[in-house]
C-alpha cells in the first residue's frame, strides 16, 4: 500500500499560481458513478485483450475486481491462490501492496511490492499470466529490493516502455521517487544498473510516493501522490504531475520547478466527499487514457472506493481531469 513509509512518524475553473510552486486554485470532477463493489485502494486497472476490466489493488491480499462496461464492479477474489512464501522474509502476513498490471510479448505482467510500516527493507516481486485474470498468475519472485542502508524504497512499482528499453519507477518518502531499467526477457531490474533519481521533496519526511508514467506527444509525464494516505477522512493524499523528455528525466512543472526541487502541478485533490484521492494509475481504453484513484468517501465513514475519470490534454500538452 502506498503509505507513511517512515519510523517518525477537470475541468479547471481559475489557475492562480502560488509564487514558487505550480498550485491551482480550481474545481475538481468528480469520479464517474461506479456500482457493485466500489471499495479498492491503489487501484490498478486494464482493459483485457478478452474482453472486459480488471482492476487490482491493496488490502492484504491483491484483491481483484472485474467489470464487463467498467461502470459495474464485482469482487473477483484475489490475484493469488497462496502468497508465495518470499513474502513472508518482508511482513509477517504476506501483505502485499500497490499493483501494477500492463501486457507485454503476449503476457500481462504484475509488479507489486511486499514490506511493512516504518522502514524500507523491501522488495517489488513480478509475476506473470496468459489472461490477466485471477487465479492466473505464476509468481518469478522478487525484481527489485532495497535495504535499510539504501536511500530509496522499494515499493510502489509502475512500469513503462520507452525508446526500446523497459523502466520500472518506484518509491516512497525516504528520497522521493527513483527509477530502474528492466530486462525484458525476465522482467526483473537489469543486474548493477543505475538507480535514477526522478522526484523529491525539500521537506522532510518527502512526502511523495505511488508514481506512475505515461507518454502523450513528446513528453513523458511522471504522476506521483503527495502527502498523507490511508487516515480515512483525515488523508490528504493529492496528485501532482510533471514532464520530461526523457523517461528518466528531468521532469519539471509548468512553470519548470524541477521535481527535484519539490516542483508539480496539483492535478487532483479532495473535495466534498471525495476526500484523500491518489494511488494513481492511467490505463487506455478503446484509445482514451483515464485516470484510476481511490479516495476516501466523507459520507461513508472514510471507506477507500475506486476513482474513475477520463483524462484529456490540453493544447499546451498538459493533463487535465474530466
Amino acid at each position: 500500500m502506498k503509505r507513511f513509509r517512515l519510523a517518525a512518524p477537470l475541468a479547471a475553473a481559475v489557475v492562480a499560481l502560488l509564487p514558487g510552486t505550480a498550485t491551482a486554485d480550481v474545481t475538481y470532477p468528480d469520479p464517474q458513478p461506479i456500482t457493485g463493489q466500489q471499495i479498492i485502494h491503489d487501484p490498478t486497472v486494464i482493459h483485457l485483450k478478452s474482453g472486459g476490466y480488471v482492476a487490482y489493488s491493496t488490502g492484504g491480499i491483491i484483491g481483484a475486481r472485474t467489470s464487463k462496461d467498467r461502470v459495474r464492479w464485482d469482487d473477483a477474489g484475489n490475484a493469488f491462490a497462496e502468497p508465495p512464501s518470499w513474502w513472508y522474509e518482508y511482513n509477517g502476513t504476506g501483505d502485499p501492496w500497490a499493483p501494477d498490471i500492463s501486457y507485454r510479448a503476449g503476457r500481462y505482467w504484475l509488479y507489486y511490492a511486499v514490506s511493512s510500516w516504518g522502514t524500507n527493507h523491501s522488495a517489488i516481486g513480478v509475476a506473470t499470466s496468459p489472461t490477466g485474470l485471477p487465479g492466473t498468475w505464476t509468481d518469478h519472485g522478487k525484481a527489485f529490493t532495497s535495504e535499510t542502508t539504501d536511500s530509496w524504497n522499494a515499493i510502489d512499482p509502475a512500469v513503462i516502455q520507452a525508446d526500446g528499453r523497459l523502466w520500472m519507477s518506484f518509491g516512497s518518502y525516504w528520497t522521493g521517487i527513483r527509477m530502474v531499467e528492466l530486462d525484458p526477457r525476465t522482467g526483473e531490474a537489469v543486474q548493477d544498473a543505475p538507480v535514477h533519481h526522478l522526484a523529491t521533496r525539500p521537506d522532510a519526511p518527502y512526502a511523495v510516493e505511488g508514481p506512475y508514467i505515461v507518454k502523450h506527444g513528446r513528453y513523458y509525464y511522471l504522476f506521483a501522490s503527495y502527502d498523507a494516505c490511508c487516515q480515512g477522512v483525515n488523508s490528504t493524499y493529492k496528485i501532482r504531475v510533471a514532464r520530461a523528455t526523457s523517461v528518466t528525466g528531468p521532469y519539471t512543472d509548468s512553470t519548470g520547478k524541477p521535481l527535484l526541487e519539490g516542483g508539480g502541478d496539483l492535478l487532483l485533490a479532495g473535495h466534498g466527499r471525495f476526500v484523500g484521492t491518489g494511488g494513481e494509475s492511467i490505463f487506455k481504453d478503446r484509445g482514451r487514457d483515464v485516470l484510476a484513484y481511490h479516495y476516501y468517501d466523507a459520507e461513508d465513514a472514510g471507506t477507500p472506493k475506486l476513482g474513475l475519470n477520463p483524462l484529456s490534454w490540453k493544447r499546451d500538452g498538459w493533463p487535465v481531469v474530466l
